[in-house]
């Protein structure tokens, strides 16, 4: 088994018509109404904000991504109008039971022109000590592990950016240029 855990890593863009300057993703992300997260995927379950015991942001997601169900917890890495990195030690739940896998997702925003936003949205899984005991208990190679982990993130990443763009488009064009960052 090679050193490097990679499960997926998948990235997709969706162009919004708002200016930058209007974005700020990080208020967006923490104050999604959880009825607006279950609209941007089928796949979306709940969402919800909370802190960890020190006191950092944290966005809670439920979704299921292939055939499973996953918890996450992202932590407030960098949050920032135009980028939000959110980690998570997310619990993964399958019909062979409970491991662990560790997400990295990156929203970003780049500006196109003066009324064109380019948002993009990255999202890298790996495997966490425990997900390498639960695949070899199983008899499931971290090989087959990530080429079912990439075609489900891939596919997810694809239904979830645009709305996600959307949602975020739609939360600027709501927002007056004095409270923008």
């Amino acid at each position: 088994m090679t050193s490097d855990r990679r499960l997926s890593n998948s990235t997709v863009t969706a162009i919004m018509h708002v200016p930058l300057k209007n974005v700020n993703i990080a208020d967006w992300l923490l104050t999604l109404p959880d009825a607006e997260y279950q609209r941007c995927s089928h796949a979306h379950i709940a969402a919800g904000t909370s802190t960890t015991d020190d006191g950092r942001t944290m966005s809670i997601n439920v979704e299921t991504i292939g055939d499973a169900l996953i918890v996450q917890h992202y932590v407030a890495e960098v949050k920032e109008p135009a980028l939000c990195r959110m980690v998570s030690i997310s619990d993964a739940i399958s019909k062979n039971g409970r491991t662990k896998v560790k997400v990295e997702w990156t929203l970003s925003a780049r500006k196109i022109n003066d009324q064109t936003t380019e948002y993009t949205n990255h999202i890298r899984a790996s495997a966490a000590d425990e997900f390498i005991a639960f695949i070899q208990e199983h008899g499931i190679t971290l090989e087959q592990a990530a080429a079912a982990r990439q075609i489900a993130s891939d596919a997810h990443n694809r239904e979830e950016t645009p709305n996600f763009a959307a949602s975020i488009e739609r939360y600027a064009l709501k927002r007056s240029p004095e409270d923008s960052h």
